[in-house]
């Protein structure tokens, strides 16, 4: 999928939202307990709900890899799913990877000749030959991990060098030199929106992938005002808010109820800062 592509759907559907199907069987209704794959049919009837409301779907690897083979059938099962239903949907894996090139190599080839994902996260502490593999596939994305919302960010995500300079703005200034703005992306988290200016001072034109509306408390306004470029430039993650806002039958019309309240407020956003 092209930038243009996923801008002419996030116009189409007023829209930047990203479901992230973070499915844990712990939290799904207990109806769908006994079905063959409770996982699939929780994630079919998410998506069922939401499809019309988003532009992108994120399944976190995590809560597939969890739970073995049967796992990860259930996430090739979901994607497969989306891509015959709703083939708009841009498909993010959510995997975090990020290793020496030859392993970088077949971390690329499991989500995108394998899965068919649009993108994937990627880490970039072992600098651009881990990052290289995943770029060379033409429409694929990789989504790199900049500036996070997590407590640990402190950590390091914040070092200044004698210039002043951050780590995460050494990362932006570094990796966008390996690729375009056609084919990487970056992930923001929502809670940093008072350093958003100085993300988007070194990479104006990127989309970024935003974590953290929601149940992890940022603010879609505070984002859109410093974060919105003129192809929008945001995919605006929520995960639990959404896909477990009801835990009765009714979870799916519940899920689509939280999906259809972001989407009007989003709609409010590009209306007023596009």
């Amino acid at each position: 999928m092209t930038k243009q592509d996923l801008f002419n759907q996030i116009k189409k559907k007023q829209s930047f939202l990203c479901v992230g199907l973070d499915t844990d069987l712990k939290k799904i209704p207990e109806n769908l307990l006994d079905s063959s794959d409770p996982i699939y049919e929780f994630n079919k009837s998410i998506i069922n709900a939401t499809a019309k409301y988003c532009v992108a779907y994120k399944p976190n690897l995590a809560f597939y890899e969890a739970n073995g083979v049967e796992g990860w059938l259930s996430l090739e099962k979901t994607v497969a799913y989306i891509k015959q239903r709703f083939p708009e949907i841009f498909l993010i894996a959510d995997a975090k990877r990020g290793d020496i090139g030859n392993t970088s190599e077949m971390y690329a080839s499991s989500f995108f000749d394998k899965l068919k994902m649009d993108a994937v996260t990627v880490a970039p502490y072992m600098g651009e030959d881990s990052v290289r593999p995943f770029l060379m596939q033409k429409e694929k994305w990789v989504i790199l991990l900049a500036l996070t919302s997590n407590k640990g960010s402190n950590d390091f995500q914040y070092m200044e060098d004698a210039n002043g300079e951050a780590l995460f703005e050494k990362v932006l200034k570094t990796s966008k030199e390996w690729a375009t703005d056609e084919e990487m992306m970056y992930v923001v988290g929502a809670t940093q929106d008072k350093l958003f200016d100085r993300v988007r001072k070194i990479v104006p034109n990127h989309f970024l992938l935003v974590p953290g509306i929601g149940a992890q408390g940022g603010s879609l306004e505070a984002v859109c005002k410093v974060g919105m470029n003129k192809t929008c430039g945001l995919l605006v993650n929520s995960s639990r808010a959404i896909i477990y806002a009801d835990s009765s039958d009714n979870f799916a019309y519940s899920a689509g109820e939280e999906a259809r309240k972001v989407q009007l407020e989003m709609a409010d956003m590009l209306n007023k800062y596009l």
